[in-house]
């Protein structure tokens, strides 16, 4: 392929030439040979996170699952791997995949900072997945960045940071030109340009909170806490507005006509982005009550977590719904409905609320699954453009359904079990299982996260043997 530009060669209207294409449909041309083979590395970045995570969610599934828990008895080990999974799964496995897209989304300007940044996101990330084994610390439940207190640990975590930062900078940087920002396809991009500009502000709030918090006055867990509440919640802005974008991209990949025109589904999400812009004064009129700080972005989350979410995804339903399915489409088809469908339910979930037990490991579980699903759904289409083979299609497809079912029965268990009052974080005796319902929720809750690693071990190996073919 040459070094510029190059149209892609599905979604709607796939008899359509590249102009055409540009203009209407929900796409995105394949940039440069080098940005390609930089998102091809942050690729391989993700998928190493997920095989991570993958074996440490079998053994956190199996630490809590009734009489299996048995044979764990190390509350200590359930954290430990706790904190290294979650990592995995969410930070490492979301924010490779992000370099991703905004690889894809940039032009070579820069490149080298493109490939300084992957170098350090790999280098911190094999730190923190190495430091239970290296490095003894304490591991600490804190919310969004869970951390083992350890030097080495935080080595890696700040390394990974850095790749971060220097990734985030450069795709707002190396901006494609104006006219790759028109009709459909300028709205894919707006959603991942929006997404940088979200987690800038993550990564400033991370700092401001450094420099507001007092390190003496806490105890390490709720210091933690506090220290990634700010920017943890900014960046499910950022999660959120790069899922969106890569709902029309994959509705688009489905032959679906979306009932809503670029400029509005634009407009929704600058509208999903708007709620960051809030942050700084969150910051700004601090006074001491760390209570209020907190209470503040959850609130912001609440409010405007939905704004873009619930418009584009009936919209992106009903293309979807209206447009026959055929082998070909339906990997992303059902990438795309079980997503919506994972989110859905998770923020239904976050209504619910209210102590701190399960049902707040159910509300993330369906909204950070749907984004993970969303994502993998993107890893499939994506893999022949990328330079890789087509993935098997059918394997593709029940992937996502596995997935998706999996994470869904994982969810009601850890909903029914908190009714019930089962805290999270917790394992083996801690758990305080008492009667028949708590015992069944929590039975319900291991079966489903079975499955769901079960789909997500298919992905991997879906994707591995893509990767060893050449498009």
């Amino acid at each position: 392929m040459s070094s510029t530009y190059q149209p892609t060669d599905a979604g709607t209207g796939a008899n359509a030439t590249g102009e055409e294409k540009h203009n209407s449909g929900f796409t995105l041309t394949m940039p440069s040979d080098a940005s390609r083979k930089l998102a091809a590395g942050w690729l391989w970045l993700g998928i190493a996170s997920l095989v991570g995570a993958g074996i440490f969610a079998i053994l956190l599934v199996l630490s809590r699952a009734p009489y299996v828990q048995d044979i764990f008895p190390w509350v200590d080990f359930f954290h430990t791997a706790l904190v290294v999974h979650v990592d995995l799964s969410v930070l490492l496995w979301f924010m490779a995949f992000a370099g991703v897209l905004w690889s894809l989304n940039s032009t070579p300007r820069l490149i080298g900072l493109g490939w300084l940044a992957l170098v350090l996101a790999t280098v911190g990330a094999t730190v923190i997945v190495l430091s239970p084994f290296i490095a003894v610390g304490k591991p600490l439940m804190s919310n969004y960045v869970p951390v083992i207190e350890s030097t080495f640990f935080f080595t890696g975590l700040m390394t990974f940071t850095a790749g971060v930062a220097v990734l985030v900078l450069r795709s707002l940087i190396a901006v494609p030109p104006k006219e790759l920002w028109q009709g459909g396809e300028g709205s894919i991009r707006l959603g991942f340009y929006a997404a940088s500009i979200s987690t800038v502000f993550a990564l400033i709030c991370f700092a401001w909170s450094y420099d507001i918090i007092p390190r003496n006055v806490f105890e390490s867990t709720e210091y933690y806490d506090m220290l990634f509440w700010g920017g943890g919640h900014i960046l499910q802005f950022s999660y959120a507005l790069l899922m969106l974008a890569g709902w029309l991209w994959l509705a688009d990949a489905c032959g679906a006509k979306i009932p809503l025109t670029p400029r509005v589904a634009s407009a929704f999400l600058v509208l999903g982005l708007l709620p960051v812009f809030y942050a700084p004064v969150i910051y700004l009129t601090f006074a001491g009550d760390m209570g209020d700080y907190m209470e503040q972005f959850t609130n912001l989350m609440k409010a405007g977590g939905a704004f873009a979410p619930v418009p584009l995804g009936l919209a992106v339903l009903y293309g979807v719904g209206a447009v026959k399915s055929s082998p070909e489409t339906n990997p992303q088809r059902a990438a795309l409905i079980s997503s919506i469908i994972l989110f859905a339910v998770g923020g239904g979930i976050s209504l619910m609320i209210g102590d701190s037990n399960t049902i707040i490991t159910a509300h993330y579980h369906g909204t950070g699954g749907a984004i993970s699903l969303a994502f993998m759904g993107l890893t499939l289409y994506l893999l022949p453009r990328l330079g890789y083979g087509t993935p098997n299609l059918k394997w593709a497809t029940l992937m996502s359904y596995i997935y998706g079912a999996g994470q869904l029965f994982h969810i009601i268990g850890l909903l029914w079990s908190g009714g019930y009052g089962v805290q999270r974080k917790v394992a083996g005796a801690a758990q305080g299982l008492q009667g028949f319902a708590q015992t069944a929720g929590m039975g319900l809750m291991g079966l489903g996260g079975l499955v769901a690693v079960v789909g997500g071990v298919i992905f991997l190996v879906v994707v591995f043997k893509a990767m060893r073919r050449k498009a």
